[in-house]
């Protein structure tokens, strides 16, 4: 999983860096002119593609939890290992989870924020603590495309981990099988 997860993360912190560089190069949203409106319009779709792509990652790496974590369990269950490699396993899976959480809650604060600062928007936020609505949106985005990138690294040690656990597993079944006369 690691040899997947690794360009999928980097290509999802590629999306919300381009997505943030496209947003930077829009010099005044309210300017009518179709160069500075195609620009908004390429740093929304970059930003929701980026969006898209990168809760796509976390999704991927839940699922590889939730499916590793029940093979666990039930290998343990069948060839008698004990508890703690499930255990192990599930403890990897819910420190990971509450990160996941979090990062997929600010990348929809930040678009949230972002829809709000756009001044052709229906709604028009100017911003609070003194700061402007685009600071604000520019704020969050520097503090999604690093928490991205630090909830990438937490997952990508939890995914070392766990790949140890099931070569840990393997190993056990595959001595058990050979001590019964079983094919391996």
């Amino acid at each position: 999983m690691v040899r997947i997860f690794l360009p999928l993360s980097l290509l999802s912190t590629v999306t919300l860096v381009v997505a943030l560089v496209l947003g930077l190069a829009i010099d005044d949203p309210k300017v009518l002119d179709k160069t500075v409106q195609a620009g908004v319009q390429y740093h929304f779709l970059a930003a929701l593609a980026a969006l898209v792509f990168s809760t796509l990652v976390h999704a991927i790496v839940l699922t590889y939890f939730m499916g590793t974590g029940r093979w666990i369990e039930e290998t343990s269950t069948a060839y008698r290992l004990g508890p703690e490699l499930y255990a192990r396993s599930k403890s990897l899976k819910y420190q990971t989870i509450p990160a996941m959480v979090g990062c997929f809650a600010l990348l929809i604060v930040t678009g949230a924020l972002g829809a709000a600062a756009d001044p052709a928007a229906p709604m028009h936020w100017r911003g609070g603590f003194g700061l402007s609505a685009a600071t604000i949106h520019l704020t969050a985005a520097l503090v999604t495309v690093v928490a991205n990138l630090a909830v990438n690294y937490l997952e990508f040690r939890a995914l070392e981990r766990n790949g140890e656990i099931i070569d840990e597993v393997l190993t056990r079944v595959k001595r058990i099988r050979l001590e019964k006369g079983l094919a391996v």
